[in-house]
């Protein structure tokens, strides 16, 4: 497949943003994005770079669907709470669409197990290795059968489960006891179990915590404010990460 690196994408729409090669700090996280918005607001630039989240329609096995406020409302609080220039618009996208890598960060969501057919698996697998980021929320129902999808999709990687001092849950908002609960399942503590290429998580499954429906309106869970505050928050959290990383 001929598409440009995803990453090199990132680069151009943050205008120079990773010059240095190196990752950043949460303290350098506001003030980069905010010169990259000034940069895009100069003479003779019409419209701002935006970044394009998606949701990921996957063939086979569960409600991808679900939660349909759950993702523009998190897009929304980005918009709102910090400088990062995204797309506020739920886009839609399945893994044989041509412009799929023009999207960065992929969600995927549901309640049931899920499964990837061979030219499905290629696919996310070129996306993962050229810089795409997948981030998958467990509804409900979703952990066993993904966990095996993980294993499939990179045999040569282990699947791990990520420590709490890990930069995902530090990369702009501390979260020093690893992800929130949300909604409860199981009485199992959250979980987030991830795929590690050249030092980068490049794949984030969480389990037994259920951000998404803390994105989703008040009215549909009855989540309250705080709750709801920490699934977003943690939320800014993965998309930093998976950008800036």
């Amino acid at each position: 497949m001929g598409t440009k690196p995803i990453k090199f994408v990132i680069y151009l729409i943050l205008i120079l943003l990773i010059a240095s090669g190196q990752g950043f700090t949460q303290s350098s996280v506001e003030a980069i994005l905010e010169r990259t918005l000034k940069r895009s607001s100069q003479p003779g630039q019409t419209e701002k770079p935006q970044i394009k989240i998606a949701r990921l329609h996957y063939s086979s096995g569960g409600d991808w669907y679900w939660g349909s406020s759950a993702v523009s409302n998190m897009l929304r609080f980005i918009n709102r709470e910090s400088s990062f220039p995204v797309d506020t618009f739920e886009h839609k996208i399945s893994l044989t669409d041509a412009d799929l890598f023009n999207y960065p960060f992929l969600f995927a969501t549901g309640h049931s197990p899920i499964s990837f057919t061979s030219e499905e698996k290629e696919t996310l697998r070129e996306y993962l290795v050229k810089g795409g980021f997948l981030f998958v929320n467990d509804s409900y129902g979703m952990n066993g059968s993904f966990i095996k999808e993980m294993e499939s999709l990179f045999p040569e990687r282990e699947v791990v489960e990520l420590p709490f001092n890990h930069p995902i849950y530090h990369s702009f908002y501390d979260f020093h006891n690893g992800p929130p609960k949300i909604h409860e399942h199981d009485s199992k503590p959250p979980r987030g179990h991830a795929i590690i290429l050249n030092g980068r998580v490049v794949l984030y499954f969480l389990v037994e915590s259920d951000i998404g429906d803390g994105w989703e309106d008040a009215a549909v869970h009855n989540d309250p404010p705080e709750k709801r505050l920490e699934a977003f928050k943690m939320g800014v959290n993965i998309i930093s990460y998976a950008l800036l990383y």
